[in-house]
């Protein structure tokens, strides 16, 4: 009997002597993965941009240089680095996880799939085609725009009839003088 509840009692310390050092090991990986960053540049370098290992923006730059783009064209050029340097994500993922906890973890695994479905791989640059200028700033008649034809007699409005005044309009319905 002393022999069963021995082996029993060093099972349970190794047991909890992985679950420790598995543990020890996921928060390196999280601590390895918390300083981590990715910075994406627009082919032009008017526009960069860093997200941290959350996928969270923490900077944005935009050069002097960009001040002649449309905006819209700009905004379209933050948001595909913003996904382009996202898309990043999983790859420092897995090799922090590869360092640290090992590949073959099936918790790894499930960990990189769901940081590979919350930041797929940005589409391709020719999907994504520059947004058409907004017209809704305008400054002066347009060409293209031309203004509703003019009506040539406008309707006049009718005169409101008045009605004659009568001995009673004088107390103003008030019940009497204002002297008594």
């Amino acid at each position: 009997m002393p022999d069963n509840v021995d082996a029993s009692e060093q099972m349970v310390d190794n047991w909890t002597k992985q679950i420790q050092e598995t543990a020890a090991r996921y928060q390196a990986m999280a601590a390895r993965m918390q300083g981590q960053t990715v910075t994406e540049r627009s082919k032009d370098n008017t526009i960069e941009v860093t997200i941290d290992s959350k996928g969270l923006l923490t900077n944005l730059v935009i050069s002097e240089a960009a001040s002649g783009k449309r905006m819209a064209e700009v905004s379209s050029q933050v948001m595909r680095l913003v996904q382009l340097a996202q898309s990043r994500i999983p790859e420092l993922l897995q090799a922090a996880m590869a360092e640290t906890v090992g590949a073959g973890d099936e918790t790894a695994s499930r960990v990189i799939a769901e940081a590979q479905s919350t930041f797929p791989e940005a589409p391709p640059e020719e999907d994504l085609a520059p947004p058409a200028p907004e017209r809704h700033h305008r400054f002066g008649p347009e060409e293209e725009d031309p203004s509703p034809p003019a009506q040539a007699n406008p309707p006049q409005p009718k005169p409101i009839p008045r009605r004659r005044r009568t001995r009673d309009d004088d107390d103003d319905d008030f019940g009497g003088s204002i002297l008594s």
